[in-house]
């Protein structure tokens, strides 16, 4: 009788044993650019990832990689997606110019006014236009923008004259083209190497939002900033994704946890804690004494009028090469207009 009850015992607990073998264990690795304290990864990617392994109840996790800690370079992040080096990525679109032509519209000169709203529409506009074409080799998982760029420079930028000779660091092709229209220097890099380049003069100042200021110390690398109240000179459009054959990989409720926390909220959220975090950076900036200058909307304006060439000739660069820039830029500006209003 013992011996039966042993047996019955020992055959309950393997069943529960097996139960539990048999469910679903997912590690996945989160590769990105920055630091793990700074505020992307600390306020949105960790969010992201915290939330995706509670609601699977542990069945995701979610192994994190800052710094570029798997290998490479930021512009190779969105390759290691496709080719699954990482299962989850954060990257910059124009850190690979030209390979995503459409989303360069959300990165025009003063078209985001808010990143909340911008963030909303760059996700409405993918899914209406970009999922089966750019997108098509990876699972878009959040598609935001941060908030206002403004200039970090060695020496004070008001007006558009201000910036002849200024070797200034931008970030996408579209910033690019704009910058070295408004006779500045334009060198493209990647945010991880400002500090470097600033504090060896390979470039006098950078433009990227108040946001990333704390991360990079930029505060203390130059002594002044120009914002543009009320407006956006430039922004910078992210792409969160995920490799197509690890999401398909999944079974069906895990894809579900996925998707839940995925997409037009998680992209409205993501451009809003951004923007958010504009204050503390602007903060350190004071703090140390520097020189921000506010532009009043007098000057606001003779930006924009010396800007306005840039959007044109992208509008028309776009229809030459058949993605009709005329009908991008009006659903974006569209788009982008209506969420401020509902903001």
């Amino acid at each position: 009788m013992k011996t039966t009850r042993r047996a019955m015992l020992g055959l309950m607990t393997a069943a529960l044993l097996g139960t539990s073998a048999a469910a679903q264990e997912v590690t996945l690795r989160l590769h990105q650019f920055l630091p793990a304290q700074a505020n992307v990864p600390a306020h949105i990617l960790d969010v992201w990832a915290d939330k995706v392994e509670a609601d699977s109840d542990g069945r995701i996790k979610i192994d994190r990689f800052p710094a570029m800690q798997l290998g490479g370079t930021p512009p190779q992040l969105i390759d290691q997606a496709i080719d699954g080096v990482a299962d989850i990525i954060w990257t910059v679109a124009g850190y690979t110019p030209g390979r995503f032509p459409q989303v360069e519209v959300f990165e025009l000169p003063f078209i985001s006014p808010d990143a909340e709203a911008t963030s909303r529409a760059y996700w409405e506009l993918a899914e209406e236009r970009m999922m089966d074409t750019e997108f098509a080799a990876f699972k878009p998982l959040g598609l935001w923008v941060h908030g206002p760029g403004v200039m970090h420079t060695s020496r004070p930028i008001t007006d558009v004259a201000d910036l002849n000779g200024l070797k200034l660091r931008a970030p996408t092709r579209t910033t690019t083209t704009l910058f070295t229209g408004l006779g500045a220097t334009s060198v493209g890099m990647p945010v991880p190497a400002v500090p470097e380049s600033l504090s060896k003069g390979v470039i006098d100042g950078a433009v990227i939002p108040w946001e990333v200021v704390p991360a990079l110390k930029v505060q203390e690398l130059v002594g002044n900033h120009t914002e543009f109240p009320g407006e956006a000179l430039y922004t910078t459009a992210f792409i969160f994704a995920m490799n197509n054959a690890a999401y398909d990989g999944l079974p069906d409720d895990l894809k579900a946890v996925i998707d839940a926390n995925s997409g037009l909220e998680f992209s409205a959220f993501a451009g809003r804690t951004m923007q958010e975090y504009d204050a503390p950076g602007r903060k350190l900036a004071e703090e140390a004494g520097n020189n921000i200058i506010t532009l009043s909307d007098e000057q606001v304006a003779a930006w924009k009028e010396a800007a306005q060439p840039t959007i044109d000739n992208w509008i028309a660069e776009a229809d030459a090469a058949g993605i009709d820039g005329t009908g991008l830029y009006e659903a974006a500006t569209a788009l982008i207009a209506k969420h401020s209003a509902s903001n």
